[in-house]
């Protein structure tokens, strides 16, 4: 060991002797050094450490700086480097796909081109664009992207196999993606990513994975129309291998036989897996979700039964509400708003200088059923598994996006904030939450009884005294499926309830204060106006009817006309107690568990809600 000074000295004297020699000939000492200690990699650590950071130190000007950078970051991946033998190309190797970058006499690139095993080499020019723009940190990362690719343990014999399975994987989603069906949409496009049995299929290319965009939201869905380009503005799927402890009978050839046959649904029927060429493999197929989504947890058990794929890794659970807060808010504003014991309070602005408050119960939202995991990958073995995981994906995106409609982008409120609104968001069965408010004007409490069918279809019951009209509810449900946001939903209730004949009716207790009725809406006297509450008529408006407005202000289409249907009771969700009973300020409010809560809200008179309900479609929309 050298003491202080002697260790001093040295490094002077290393300084001095190499102060005038060029830098090639540091870089050819330190790889010298490298090579004498390729029995233990330990040592060469440092040394590869030092290599790279004087890599990264000086500029790419020539081709030996080009090899030299690029064998760097081949070693970094765990990649195999050479030279052609007219230093024209160099070759980036791994078990079953390399990169082969032409270069020119002065360092420059002129392509770079990825070939797959079995496949003849496909130029990349997102990897061209990130040399020839000299981002190698960039390079590197899209470089480590395409190896996790066929990140398979076991031999050559068994990852070419696995991604032959791929490949027929593949094949076989693109096939079902052809399969006829009908339209939802009036936008082809959009109809394929929420409505398509796979989604809307990217096929994949030399270096990049088969993508399935499955959703989109109403605002994102906005940027498409003006824009013209939807990517980024989708939820994604990629179609990957995974590496798996246990062995799994994956395809090795296509499921589906030719021609294929369809069965009532329009699905095609598959070929049992032992009559096709297969073989079991220590891998799974997987869906690697961008971004990731916070699933409950019977939905995570509900793919688990669909696949017979069991995570390898215990679930960490916890309230949805939190991870959907954790996601919008970021870390620091989770933690200033989230509290499992007590409420979280939002304000959310809206267009008109119109404010809603939304409170969210900690307790309520933390119960068993309403804890979930965020998750980015889901394993899975045969072509039919994916459009039932599709289906799941979607349901739950559509709960996810309502939620955190109340929370997206806002800061959490203190008590003596003012709102123009003030609702509370409580969690119901599997697919359905209530939010309870204040009437406007009065001192009765009304409920809307929130149900998500699936992401094009969201069924809404509202429960308010002397509702006469049960178009009201098709209205409501047409404009939550239409903009996929409480607030936006909210506010339009509010001018409907805000009515002057619904205000001044004798039997409802009217509050003290002046009522509001000011609010802002985009108005085209061409439309046709919302339905009477109270006559089940329409009323017309002056100076004309409203139209329905996003959260970001956007134009989302006239308000549609009431029309009266009634359902089968049974097919309606069971409302919570709290739903159908006699309330006073001296009586306590029951959630769906009938356990006692604070009521927050000052009742006064006796509300009886009747059970109304109507129903619309989402292709009548468009």
């Amino acid at each position: 060991m050298l003491s202080g000074a002697s260790g001093k000295s040295l490094v002077a004297d290393v300084t001095s002797k190499f102060a005038e020699k060029p830098w090639n000939e540091t870089f050819q000492l330190v790889r010298r050094c490298m090579g004498k200690f390729r029995i233990d990699p330990t040592f060469s650590k440092p040394l590869s450490g030092c290599l790279q950071r004087l890599q990264e130190a000086l500029n790419v000007s020539s081709l030996n700086a080009m090899v030299s950078r690029l064998e760097v970051i081949a070693k970094q991946r765990g990649l195999g480097s050479h030279l052609s033998p007219t230093e024209t190309a160099c070759y980036l190797t791994a078990d079953l796909f390399y990169l082969e970058v032409l270069l020119k006499p002065d360092g420059g690139v002129e392509d770079v081109k990825v070939a797959l095993h079995g496949e003849a080499p496909v130029s990349n020019k997102l990897l061209l664009q990130l040399l020839r723009q000299k981002l190698f940190v960039d390079f590197s990362t899209k470089l480590n992207d395409l190896s996790s690719l066929y990140n398979i343990p076991g031999d050559n014999d068994i990852k070419v196999k696995v991604c032959t399975a791929l490949q027929f994987m593949e094949k076989d989603l693109l096939t079902i993606s052809h399969m006829p069906r009908s339209l939802r949409e009036n936008d082809v496009y959009i109809d394929t990513v929420l409505n398509g049995r796979v989604g809307k299929i990217v096929p994949s290319g030399p270096g990049t994975s088969m993508k399935i965009q499955y959703a989109i939201s109403p605002s994102n869905r906005l940027l498409q129309r003006h824009c013209g380009d939807i990517d980024g503005l989708t939820q994604d799927a990629f179609v990957m291998l995974g590496p798996s402890e246990n062995t799994h009978r994956l395809q090795l050839a296509s499921l589906i036989p030719s021609p294929p046959q369809i069965d009532s649904q329009g699905f095609p029927l598959f070929s049992p897996l032992k009559e096709v060429a297969s073989e079991s493999l220590p891998a799974t197929f997987i869906l690697r979700l961008q971004p990731a989504v916070g699933l409950r947890s019977s939905v995570i058990h509900q793919m688990e039964k669909i696949t017979d794929v069991k995570p390898e890794a215990d679930q960490q659970w916890e309230p949805l509400l939190q991870l959907l807060m954790r996601s919008t808010l970021g870390e620091k504003g989770f933690q200033e708003s989230w509290n499992p014991g007590k409420e979280a309070n939002f304000l959310v602005a809206l267009p008109g200088n119109q404010v809603h408050g939304y409170v969210l119960s900690g307790p309520a939202w933390s119960a068993s059923s309403w804890k979930g995991a965020l998750i980015d990958t889901i394993p899975f073995t045969h072509p039919a598994h994916v459009p039932l995981l599709l289906e799941l994906l979607r349901h739950q995106s559509a709960l996810n996006i309502l939620l955190a409609s109340c929370i997206k982008g806002h800061q959490h409120y203190p008590e003596a904030a003012s709102s123009d609104l003030y609702c509370e968001v409580l969690p119901e069965s599997d697919s359905s939450f209530s939010i309870m408010f204040l009437l406007p004007g009065t001192s009765s409490l009304a409920v809307l009884f929130v149900t998500v069918i699936d992401i094009c279809q969201v069924h809404c019951q509202l429960f308010a005294p002397k509702l006469m009209d049960a178009g009201m509810n098709d209205y409501i449900s047409r404009v939550m499926t239409r903009c996929m946001s409480i607030p936006i939903t909210m506010r339009a209730i509010y001018k409907s309830l805000i009515n002057p004949i619904f205000a001044t009716d004798p039997e409802i207790s009217t509050s003290p204060h002046e009522v509001n009725t000011t609010v802002s809406v985009v108005v085209d006297h061409s439309l046709p106006p919302a339905p009477d509450l109270h006559t089940g008529s329409s009323k017309t408006e002056s100076p004309g009817s409203s139209e329905m407005v996003g959260q970001t202000g956007e134009h989302l289409g006239p308000v549609p006309p009431s029309s009266i249907k009634e359902e089968d009771p049974a097919m309606c969700p069971s409302p919570s107690p709290c739903y159908v009973m006699a309330l006073s300020s001296n009586q306590e409010v029951s959630d769906s568990n009938t356990e006692a809560t604070a009521n927050p809200y000052p009742l006064s008179s006796v509300c009886v809600f009747p059970h109304w309900s109507a129903s619309g479609h989402v292709a009548e929309l468009v």
